[in-house]
């Protein structure tokens, strides 16, 4: 699904969860965004329509999209299990870690990284939770 078909979903979501009757919800379109039917909006459009039905009172439910922790070897399960501790307390998905994976070592996936590169991960998760004034464990 691309990204406009998402966010008029959301909108749509958004119109049955605030329980919006056809011509409220047309009236609000048009006083947004200047239209009469969500399919007419551009991606800035739609983002005020979004925005407009948060502050009507819509709150949009949190993705489980997030991908399982990593399997990894009984030698580097300590580290990802610190990793996956730093990344639950900033509120963080494992697709955070596998861009750090990637940015730090060129490596896609934080499974692939060996003990060195988990050990350098956490090191910069430390410093990352000091930093926000989260604690380092």
């Amino acid at each position: 699904m691309n990204r406009r078909n998402l966010d008029l979903s959301k909108i749509h979501i958004a119109k049955k969860d605030l329980a919006l009757d056809e011509d409220t919800y047309r009236a609000m379109l048009q006083r947004v965004a200047g239209v009469s039917s969500a399919k007419d909006l551009s991606p800035l459009k739609t983002s005020a329509v979004l925005t407009e039905l948060v502050r009507l009172g819509w709150k949009p439910k949190k993705s489980k999209a997030g991908r399982a922790a990593p399997k990894v070897a009984p030698d580097r399960e300590k580290l990802v299990g610190k990793i996956e501790a730093f990344l639950a307390e900033a509120g963080r998905e494992w697709a955070y870690a596998d861009g750090m994976a990637q940015r730090m070592f060129k490596v896609e996936r934080v499974e692939w990284l060996d003990a060195r590169q988990l050990g350098s991960m956490v090191a910069a998760l430390t410093y990352d939770a000091k930093r926000h004034g989260r604690s380092a464990q």
